[in-house]
C-alpha cells in the first residue's frame, strides 16, 4: 500500500517514452552531463555497508571501522567508460553485478543506463542462462495486467501533458501512451494504491532509459514499493523534522537566512524526501542521481544528505534571493553538476559520522 502522505499532495509532470516494448535509444536528452556521464565522473564514495547509514528519521551511530571504510572509498578516483560497462554486460554466462554497482556509483552513460539499472534493481538476473525464459515470462505477465482507460486515466494524461510542456525534452509520439500504460498498469495491479501526480516524475527516468515497456514497469514498481516501505515505517513529518535538524546543524547560515526571509523549507523538504527529488531536478540530473542510488543497498537512507548537498551547493545563490525567488529556485532547481552533488553529499554524511564518533568518545 502506498504512503498516504504521497497520495495527498504534490503536483507532477510527465515525461516521454518511445515505442511500446522498445524505447528507442535515441535518447531524447540533450545534456552534456547525460552524454558524457561515464567519462567525467570523479570517483564518489557510496557505502557498500548498508548497516551503517543514517536514516531520514534518526541518525545512526557509526564506529571507527566504518569511518575508515568510508575514507578509503572516498580516496578512489576513476572514470568508467561505455566499453567497460559493455564488457560486463556482454558476459556470456554470468553478469558481475557487484562490478556494475561499483561502476554505477560514479554515473552511467546513457547508452547503457537502462540495461545496468535492470541488474542493479534486481529486475534482471545475473545468470544469463535464464534470460530468455525470464524475459518471456515478464512480458506475458505484464501483458495480462489491465491497462484499459478508467476514471484515473484523464488525470494521468493531464499530468503527462503538463510534464512534457514544462520540460525541454523531445518526445516521440508513443511516449505519452507509454507513460499512461506503465502508470495505469501499476495502479490497476496494486488496487490499494491511489494515483498521485508525482508518479509521472518517478516514472519518467525509467521511460527514458529502459528499452522494454515491461521492464520499465517493473523498475517503476520497485521504486514506488521502496518509497512505500520506507515511509510506512516513519511518517513524513518525522522525516522532515529529522532533515530540519540536519539542515540547521550542517548549513546554519543558510538555515538562519531562510528563517529571516520566512522561507518554509519544510514544504520543499517534504516533496524532496518523498519523491527523491524527481519533481525538483531536471530529468537528466535525476537519472544521474539515481545511478548512484541504485548502486547502493541503502540509498533511501542516504537521500537526505543529497538534499542537503544541493542546498549547500546553491547556498551563495540562495542567499542573494528573496523569499519568492528562493521558493521558485528550490521547486525547479537549475541544472547541477551531479558529480559535485554526490561528492558533497558524502562529505556531509562524513561530517555527521565524525561528529557522532566525537560525541561518543566524550
Amino acid at each position: 500500500m502506498l504512503l498516504s502522505p504521497i497520495h495527498q499532495q504534490q503536483q507532477q509532470q510527465p515525461r516521454p517514452l518511445t515505442s511500446p516494448y522498445s524505447y528507442q535509444h535515441h535518447h531524447i536528452i540533450h545534456s552534456s552531463t547525460a552524454t558524457t556521464t561515464s567519462n567525467t565522473h570523479s570517483r564518489h564514495q557510496s557505502d557498500s555497508s548498508s548497516s551503517n547509514t543514517s536514516t531520514a528519521s534518526s541518525p545512526t551511530k557509526y564506529n571507527k571501522r566504518t569511518l575508515q571504510q568510508y575514507r578509503q572509498e572516498h580516496l578512489d578516483n576513476m572514470s568508467i567508460t561505455v566499453e567497460e560497462y559493455e564488457d560486463v554486460l556482454n558476459a556470456e554466462v554470468w553478469i558481475e553485478v557487484n562490478k556494475l554497482r561499483d561502476y554505477a556509483r560514479h554515473g552511467i552513460s546513457r547508452e547503457v543506463r537502462g540495461d545496468v539499472w535492470l541488474y542493479l534493481l534486481g529486475i534482471q538476473e545475473a545468470d544469463r542462462s535464464k534470460e530468455i525464459s525470464t524475459q518471456k515470462q515478464k512480458l506475458q505477465e505484464y501483458e495480462q495486467i489491465d491497462k484499459d482507460p478508467n476514471e484515473m486515466t484523464k488525470r494521468v494524461r493531464g499530468e503527462i501533458s503538463r510534464y512534457l510542456r514544462k520540460t525541454n525534452i523531445e518526445s516521440s509520439r508513443n511516449m505519452p501512451r507509454l507513460f499512461e500504460d506503465v502508470i495505469s498498469a501499476y495502479c490497476n495491479h496494486n488496487h490499494r494504491v491511489e494515483y498521485y501526480p508525482a508518479m509521472v516524475n518517478l516514472c519518467a527516468p525509467f521511460i527514458y532509459s529502459v528499452k522494454r515497456e515491461c521492464d520499465a514497469f517493473l523498475c517503476f514498481e520497485k521504486m514506488i514499493n521502496t518509497l512505500d516501505d520506507h515511509f510506512s515505517s516513519r511518517s513524513i513529518n518525522e522525516s522532515v523534522a529529522s532533515f530540519m535538524t540536519l539542515f540547521r546543524t550542517c548549513i546554519p547560515d543558510l538555515y538562519s537566512y531562510f528563517e529571516e526571509e520566512e522561507v518554509d523549507i519544510k514544504e520543499w523538504a517534504a516533496s524532496a524526501l518523498q519523491f527523491v527529488l524527481s519533481r525538483e531536478l531536471s530529468l537528466e540530473n535525476t537519472m544521474r542521481l539515481w545511478d548512484t542510488y541504485f548502486a547502493v543497498p541503502d540509498w533511501i537512507e542516504l537521500h537526505p544528505f543529497f538534499c542537503l548537498a544541493i542546498l549547500r551547493h546553491l547556498k551563495e545563490n540562495l542567499e542573494e534571493l528573496e523569499q519568492s525567488e528562493i521558493r521558485t529556485m528550490l521547486m525547479r532547481l537549475p541544472p547541477l553538476d551531479m558529480d559535485q552533488i554526490v561528492n558533497e553529499a558524502f562529505n556531509i554524511r562524513h561530517e555527521i559520522m565524525e561528529r557522532q564518533i566525537s560525541d561518543d568518545s566524550l
